[in-house]
């Protein structure tokens, strides 16, 4: 996918995009081309594929709460695992008026977040080297892409967010979903599934999800 598909998808789905969104998304490639030929935190094989793979993957979170008529704008996000930036860059030119927190123990990744974001002048973002228990701080959402399984995962986080948490993951996803209920006592009802697919007709986004975990969740009355 060149940028100009890119451009094409994104505008369909999102036609507020300003053109200087438009060109932070445009200075993507160039920008993870430079970084990825001094770090590598894109495989080789997919920095060729970056907008398909990374750009509009981190952007499903955005095409999910668009159909739930929600936003992050307003919001602190936490990015846990970000590695190079996703999904928290995306999602942070997306979204200019929420505030980003994007994590990740490894002090190489974080250089390449860093560098991104302040290349794009992304002044809603943060860039912390830093593991998950050591933040002494609350979001209202957490986003993260496929970074553990989510049994794993989720004590990280439980105690770090008020809202939900907005994970991107492929493949069967049902197991992992109920162990994480059984082991954390999760309510029915609070987490949902969403394909990417049913929106990005793409090979590609096959088997791939936006799982939601709320914090909290309020079971409907029951019908007279």
């Amino acid at each position: 996918m060149i940028f100009e598909e890119f451009r094409q998808t994104v505008i369909g789905e999102f036609p507020a995009l300003t053109e200087v969104q438009l060109e932070q998304f445009r200075r993507m490639e160039e920008l993870y081309r430079d970084w990825n030929s001094k770090i590598n935190v894109i495989s080789r094989k997919d920095i060729d594929s970056l907008y398909k793979h990374h750009v509009l993957h981190s952007l499903a979170i955005a095409m999910y709460l668009k159909r739930k008529g929600l936003t992050l704008d307003g919001f602190s996000v936490l990015d846990l695992g970000t590695g190079g930036g996703f999904p928290g860059i995306p999602l942070a030119v997306a979204y200019p008026g929420a505030r980003f927190t994007l994590c990740d123990s490894i002090g190489k990744k974080i250089r390449v977040a860093s560098g991104v974001a302040e290349a794009l002048e992304l002044q809603n973002v943060q860039c912390v080297n830093a593991r998950a228990e050591s933040l002494n701080a609350e979001f209202d959402f957490v986003v993260s892409r496929a970074v553990t399984s989510l049994e794993n995962f989720y004590p990280w986080v439980k105690d770090r967010f008020n809202g939900s948490i907005l994970y991107l993951k492929g493949g069967d996803v049902n197991a992992e979903i109920s162990e994480l209920m059984r082991k954390f006592r999760l309510a029915k009802g609070q987490v949902s599934t969403w394909r990417i697919d049913s929106v990005l007709d793409d090979e590609y986004f096959a088997e791939k999800f936006v799982i939601q975990i709320e914090k909290n969740y309020l079971c409907p009355p029951k019908s007279e």
